[in-house]
């Protein structure tokens, strides 16, 4: 009897030893920063650990020598377009970086490596060939005394702004820029041009399918015609909305058009719903 009770209590420590698992607050708390600079959306997610009466540099992170740039994995930065950055304007094109630092006294080596797997630094797998940029900025030393490591991002302008990394006594600014000025004259020219081919399209379309103006809807479609939207797709929606009108000549030979268009781009079922359109046009022009 006394070993089953044995068993069955062992049997229960097990089960909840598996099932309980104790949560505690991480040593170095994991932080996610999203800035919007200019029309630019940038992403960091780091960990944070802190001094706790500890010397950092030069003693906790070894000068000289790579740093993770935090604690646990590596600090990760995610651009969400083309930027430029560092002193000497490197691009880095749009996509998500380790951020690996050099740190000494009066300057930090900044490196943004492609290979975003490591937990830590690369160590004997580092490659120059996974470093998409690499530079040299200059220390502040501050004042006051930050106790967790931070990072943020600051000196918000239209067209850039810094990450700044800070601890202890020791401050770094990263600078990086970004073609807002590009995006805002792209974005420009297509409101002055009107709505697309596809806006166009859309609103034929709605209109066809709930039977409002189909004269209206006639106009819309030749526009995204004229803008390039010249699809199979569009045409047969053309000649749907000529049918609806009772212009049936036009409609069949704009219907054989998409037929033939379809039938060039390897389609099989818009040749077929045209030609059950095109009978359906022609008994009514017998009446």
């Amino acid at each position: 009897m006394k070993k089953a009770i044995y068993a069955l209590s062992f049997l229960l420590l097990g089960t909840f030893s598996a099932q309980a698992q104790l949560k505690t607050p991480p040593a170095s708390p994991v932080a996610k920063l999203s800035q919007e600079v200019g029309l630019t959306k940038v992403e960091v997610e780091y960990s944070r650990p802190s001094a706790k009466g500890r010397k950092i540099f030069g003693d906790l992170v070894r000068m000289g020598e790579m740093w993770r740039t935090g604690a646990n994995a590596s600090t990760k930065v995610t651009f969400g377009d083309d930027v430029m950055v560092g002193p000497a304007n490197s691009k880095l094109s749009k996509g998500t970086y380790a951020l690996y630092t050099i740190p000494n006294k009066d300057k930090w080596t900044v490196i943004f490596y492609t290979n975003t797997s490591y937990w830590g630094t690369p160590d004997d797998n580092y490659k120059e060939e996974e470093v998409a940029a690499k530079f040299d900025v200059a220390v502040e030393n501050l004042s006051g005394t930050v106790e967790s490591f931070t990072i943020g991002i600051d000196d918000l302008r239209n067209n850039g702004a810094e990450l700044e990394l800070s601890w202890e006594k020791t401050k770094i600014n990263i600078p990086f820029s970004v073609d807002t000025d590009a995006k805002v004259m792209a974005d420009i020219k297509t409101q002055l041009e009107g709505p697309s081919a596809n806006t166009y399209y859309a609103a034929a379309r709605y209109y066809l399918e709930e039977k409002k103006d189909l004269n209206l809807a006639l106009d819309w479609v030749n526009k995204a015609l004229e803008k390039g939207g010249d699809k199979f797709w569009v045409i047969r929606s053309k000649a749907l909305i000529l049918g609806g009108l009772g212009r049936y000549q036009e409609a069949i030979a704009v219907a054989e058009a998409s037929s033939e268009l379809a039938k060039k781009e390897g389609n099989k079922d818009y040749p077929a719903m045209n030609a059950k359109s095109i009978a359906e046009w022609k008994e009514k022009m017998k009446k």
